[in-house]
C-alpha cells in the first residue's frame, strides 16, 4: 500500500490528498507532526533521490535557521535538521514499494503505479 507522508494543514498535502482520493487510490497517511520521520527513511530517500530534493528549502523552518545552519550543508547535517524539524522535508512523500517520489505534480504522476 501507497504511504503518504505530510503535514495535514499544508495546502500541497491536502492536494495531493484529494487527488488521490479522486482517483481511488488506497493510502495509509503518516503525519510528519505527530509522528516524526526515522533516520532510517530519511537516509533511504536521500540515497535515492539526493538529501538535496528531500530538503524543504523554501519552508519557512529551513529559512528561519541561523546562517551557520545553512551553509556548508551536507547529507549528515540535513538528515539530522529534518529529524529535529520533519517540517524541512519536501512534502508531500509518496513511498510504495521501489516507488518514491517528493513533491507533487498530478500531471507527472499515473494513479495507475501508486494503485
Amino acid at each position: 500500500m501507497l504511504t503518504l507522508y505530510g503535514i495535514p494543514n499544508c495546502d500541497t498535502v491536502k492536494k495531493a490528498r484529494d487527488w488521490l482520493d479522486a482517483n481511488r487510490v488506497a493510502y495509509a497517511f503518516h503525519n510528519f507532526k505527530t509522528d516524526g520521520i526515522d533516520e532510517v527513511h530519511l537516509k533511504i530517500w536521500c540515497a535515492k533521490l539526493g538529501w538535496e530534493k528531500v530538503l524543504n528549502w523554501a519552508s519557512t523552518t529551513f529559512k528561519a535557521l541561523p546562517d551557520a545552519d545553512k551553509h556548508n550543508l551536507n547529507q549528515e547535517d540535513a538528515i539530522a535538521l529534518m529529524i529535529e524539524q520533519p517540517s524541512m522535508i519536501k512534502r508531500p512523500v509518496f513511498e510504495k514499494d521501489d516507488i518514491l517520489i517528493v513533491g507533487f505534480k498530478p500531471d507527472l504522476i499515473d494513479p495507475k503505479t501508486l494503485r
